[in-house]
């Protein structure tokens, strides 16, 4: 398989995901009603409207802040899908996909409801994850994945 077909498989499955989880929290599961619901001692699923950026960096950004945020992610989509594009390496292809589908999904999310939908909180020992979403999880897969090519390309010269 061609690596821009796969990266692009990648990303239509990271963005089906992040959507089809947002729609059955927000429509089915009705999450925003529930406000939290714990499922096991170390996870909840807890509604969390994200008008900031990673961590919730940035949140004082207000209304342009959606645009603004919008605009970033799609312009390092764009240079994501040039490297996409000029990759031989299928792990590099994978990952770009992954973390575009991610970034595609936050930025519909952005656009459609003016914030971030985020739902996915992860704590133990008193300690506790910002609450994230799948699209949020493909990104930091992504990364993963490409810092463990990155080191083996390296080590393989």
């Amino acid at each position: 398989m061609n690596n821009r077909v796969l990266g692009g498989a990648c990303l239509l499955g990271a963005l089906a995901a992040d959507q089809a989880s947002k729609f059955w929290i927000l429509n089915v599961y009705d999450l925003p009603a529930r406000v939290s619901v714990p499922l096991l001692p170390v996870l909840n699923l807890t509604m969390v409207w994200n008008h900031a950026i990673t961590f919730g960096m940035l949140g004082g950004a207000g209304a342009a802040g959606r645009i603004i945020f919008s605009v970033a992610a799609l312009v390092i989509v764009a240079g994501l899908a040039v490297w996409l594009a000029r990759t031989p390496r299928r792990w590099v292809a994978v990952a770009l996909g992954m973390i575009m589908g991610g970034a595609i999904g936050n930025v519909i999310d952005r656009l459609r409801f003016g914030a971030v939908v985020d739902f996915i909180d992860a704590h133990a020992f008193g300690w506790s994850w910002p609450v994230f979403n799948i699209a949020d999880a493909m990104i930091d897969c992504g990364v993963a994945i490409l810092i463990i090519d990155n080191m083996r390309h390296r080590d393989a010269n």
